[in-house]
């Protein structure tokens, strides 16, 4: 049964707790009581999917043009999670070495068959594509596309009992001009291909208009489909089911926010524990830290599932009947010396399509190599190295030297979305002046010369509701603090992120001699 919150409400209608968030900046979710609260991770894992494996859980989610891309995360008790890697290194369009607001890769769906994991993901310009490994966590094959075709989004594969496979996906608006329409098409067992169109399984946009984020099941002989509906600031989560795999179905709306101040619960995976319970994990539209994970209970009423408390999202509950873990959040400090293969930390995603020579660590430093500023602004960079925003509130420190020469040169901290703004140590030329700079956008806010040559202290303190303010530390100085007001906003489909890079704005063909070392990524 739900245990009764007593506390208040922060940012996005989530709720407070005394471990949320830490002395780290860290949402923290698991109480350490056996109860958790909502959202089980306040970061930016958009269209969650989740699949069991013995009594392991795995997770993947959205990552649009961000890379390595389609994270995946690990728990084995639902509520704490930790990065393991991502399925996807680049995007398998040359157009994704520049960066393509609200493109890239949207919600995928993660599924076993035979012995193979799956993760179908949809390009929504270019199409469907399939991965395959031994394993969760990997390796993943290539991607390769299944069916060509701009507007189809959010598939999931089936196989049901008879041996037969299938394939339901949604459509966007945006390429396809529909929204409210589900597709079911036959495939072949081994998703090597599609047999045909198959059919429109359900469509009634006057009650459930924006139909999307299919995820198809099978449990007790009924053929469920469980797709959110009402769009993503205000919708719900919506149920089908069916004797006959192509319908026709019956609908109910199974989670909805109700008197919650959780806005548009919806667009997530159904799964069960060994011991029978079942659990929706899906995720909640929290504006600036973009779309945060919550955790509900499912019980099955009449061959129906019903979500939450009563239709309604919890916000505290028992922690699901799992073998206890160790209360982890997904990674977020880098003190420079983990790797996965020579490359950043799995918390950091490039902002396009990336090289691997862009980064490289020595000496617990992490070396960027600087690139050319594209004409678009340096905010649409594809050298910018990113990561989420961890919580409501939250500061970041880190430590930037430029290297000795005399190429012109910008590195140092940024908060990146539908505005932007960097605090820069930055050099215009061979001179001996080195300035810190706060950019926002393409206007210059701050600007003052510093003495040192050596390493400079940049952070930012993130507020509620994203208000930022920059403060930096020159050598033998005190912290000086920004008196430059700046409010993070959202990018396209994506929350805000926070990180690091290096620049120049010399456009010139040829290669770049310029580069910066970061010590630390710290988060408190």
């Amino acid at each position: 049964m739900p245990i009764a919150v007593a506390v208040g409400l922060a940012v996005a209608g989530c709720a407070s707790a005394s471990r949320a968030p830490n002395k780290l900046g860290a949402w923290i979710a698991d109480q350490g009581d056996g109860t958790y609260i909502n959202p089980i991770i306040y970061a930016d894992y958009s269209d969650p999917d989740v699949i069991r494996d013995g009594n392991t859980y795995y997770l993947i989610s959205s990552s649009f043009t961000s890379t390595p891309a389609l994270p995946i995360l690990r728990s084995r008790d639902l509520v704490n999670w930790t990065i393991v890697g991502h399925a996807m290194d680049n995007l398998p369009d040359q157009r994704y070495a520049d960066f393509q607001a609200g493109a890239g890769v949207w919600a995928p769906a993660i599924r076993a068959h035979a012995g193979t994991f799956y993760i179908f993901v949809p390009l929504p310009d270019e199409g469907i594509y399939v991965l395959t490994a031994p394993h969760p966590e990997g390796p993943w094959s290539a991607p390769r596309l299944l069916i060509a075709g701009r507007g189809l989004i959010d598939p999931c594969p089936f196989w049901d009992d008879d041996g037969n496979a299938y394939l339901v996906h949604a459509y966007a608006r945006s390429r396809a001009g529909i929204k409210d329409r589900l597709r079911l098409r036959p495939m072949a067992p081994d998703a090597s291909r599609v047999l045909g169109e198959g059919e429109i399984v359900f469509s009634d946009p006057a009650r459930h208009p924006t139909l999307e984020g299919p995820k198809m099941y099978k449990r007790n002989g009924w053929y469920y489909i469980l797709a959110p509906a009402g769009g993503v600031t205000h919708g719900w989560q919506v149920a089908l089911r069916s004797r006959h795999v192509y319908g026709p179905y019956q609908d109910r709306i199974v989670l909805a926010q109700g008197h919650t101040s959780v806005n548009g619960p919806h667009q997530g995976a159904l799964v069960d524990t060994p011991s029978g319970q079942w659990w929706f994990i899906h995720f909640q539209d929290a504006g600036v830290y973009g779309r945060v994970v919550h955790l509900n209970p499912v019980t099955w009423r009449d061959d129906w599932p019903l979500i939450g408390e009563g239709g309604e999202p919890v916000l505290r509950h028992t922690k699901p009947d799992l073998p206890p873990q160790r209360i982890v959040i997904p990674q977020t400090d880098d003190d420079m010396s983990a790797t996965r293969d020579g490359r950043p930390a799995p918390q950091w995603q490039w902002h396009a399509n990336h090289n691997d020579d862009w980064a490289d660590l020595n000496a617990q430093r992490l070396h960027l190599r600087a690139r050319p500023v594209p004409a678009s602004g340096w905010w649409t960079a594809p050298n910018l190295l990113l990561q989420k925003m961890p919580s409501p509130s939250f500061t970041v420190e880190t430590k930037v030297e430029l290297d000795a020469g005399n190429q012109p040169l910008m590195a140092g901290l940024a908060v990146v979305g539908e505005t932007s703004a960097a605090l820069v140590v930055e050099r215009d030329s061979a001179t001996a002046v080195r300035r810190i700079v706060l950019r926002v956008d393409d206007r210059i806010a701050y600007s003052r010369p510093i003495a040192s040559k050596g390493p400079t202290r940049l952070r930012v303190a993130v507020g509620v509701g994203g208000a930022c303010r920059f403060s930096y530390v020159d050598v033998g100085s005190p912290l000086q603090t920004i008196d430059v007001p700046f409010t993070a906003r959202a990018g396209r489909w994506v929350g805000a992120e926070i990180g690091i890079f290096a620049a120049t704005p010399n456009q010139a063909a040829g290669p770049l001699d310029a580069d910066a070392d970061f010590d630390y990524f710290t988060f408190f």
